[in-house]
């Protein structure tokens, strides 16, 4: 996807942060901190799934994928802005800035087809308790997860694929890490396309997102209004609640990281930490929200705890 045109570098320049004098360790470590953070809470709880039998479920097979895409997501981001802060590089080759942007748009559409997925599950665990097992079986869990991966794939390759018919004689990354809207702004050639897809599929991919969402929870709603047991119905509550709290945060961080390109009146330092802000909220919140609201996950992650303190 490299283009040469007008004798460009392969080289970029990224902005950068502006950082006091004697900042930038102390900022580097509260970076490193936020990763190592979110690494050990994602890791944790995809070992749990894995490895722990009693969550063996559609359910959790399917969230597995939930973490696995926030790792990605702070992975292809974080690491690269802290080394640019200590190192003061901030440049990166143009292979590395398309790999990146893409890795980040991958995760962005990602959670969405996650968590349609995951409410698709819901409705079909209170909405069809007797015939869940018939329905979520390993083959059917196994086709959810090619789907949420592959349409997630197919939607950013054609979004990326486009920059390669155009020319690029820019060499600066109006921003400290790289996404399509800033390699977008690196050609010299017609975007009118380019911006109509990207228009397109971002807002494709809400809405088929929310259109299965909302579905699913209303109708998860019904059911729950319509049963008299009140264990049923708390049972049925508190498994959906952790997948709205997630997609609200999704949501709120989004809007953030879409201001962030509109306001430019504010600082451009905080326009920076705004556009962060998709890739580090929901790696950090999210599985700790599971972890508070999904009673299964919160037994079993205690069960070891308390065993490995008795030893």
């Amino acid at each position: 996807m490299e283009n040469n045109s007008f004798g460009i570098s392969s080289q970029l320049t990224l902005e950068t942060f502006f950082i006091p004098p004697g900042g930038k360790y102390p900022i580097f470590l509260f970076g490193l901190a936020i990763y190592l953070f979110s690494m050990s809470c994602n890791l944790t709880l995809m070992s749990l799934i894995i490895l722990k039998e009693n969550l063996h479920k559609p359910m959790y097979f399917i969230l597995i994928s939930l973490p696995l895409n926030d790792l990605i997501g702070i992975t292809a981001m974080l690491p690269k802005i802290l080394s640019d802060i200590v190192t003061e590089t901030h440049e990166v080759s143009y292979p590395l800035c398309v790999l990146q942007a893409f890795l980040l748009h991958m995760c962005a559409g990602g959670i969405l087809f996650v968590l349609a997925a995951m409410a698709f599950d819901r409705y079909i665990a209170i909405c069809m308790p007797l015939r869940y097992s018939s329905v979520m079986t390993p083959r059917m869990v196994a086709l959810i997860n090619c789907m949420v991966w592959g349409f997630d794939f197919v939607f950013i390759l054609s979004l990326f694929s486009l920059q390669s018919r155009l020319p690029r004689c820019r060499s600066v990354i109006l921003n400290v890490f790289c996404d399509n809207p800033s390699l977008v702004k690196l050609t010299c050639g017609n975007t009118t396309i380019n911006n109509i897809i990207g228009l397109f599929n971002t807002a494709f991919i809400q809405v088929l997102s929310m259109s299965i969402q909302a579905y699913s929870y209303f109708k998860i709603l019904i059911a729950c209004l319509s049963r008299k047991q009140s264990d049923t119905k708390a049972k049925a509550v508190n498994t959906c609640v952790a997948q709205l709290v997630i997609l609200v945060i999704f949501e709120i961080a989004g809007t953030f990281t879409v201001l962030s390109h509109r306001f430019k009146n504010i600082s451009p330092d905080l326009q920076k930490v705004m556009g962060m802000l998709m890739f580090l909220l929901p790696p950090l919140i999210n599985p700790i929200v599971y972890g508070l609201y999904t009673s299964e996950i919160r037994r079993t992650f205690l069960s070891i705890f308390k065993s490995r303190l008795s030893f």
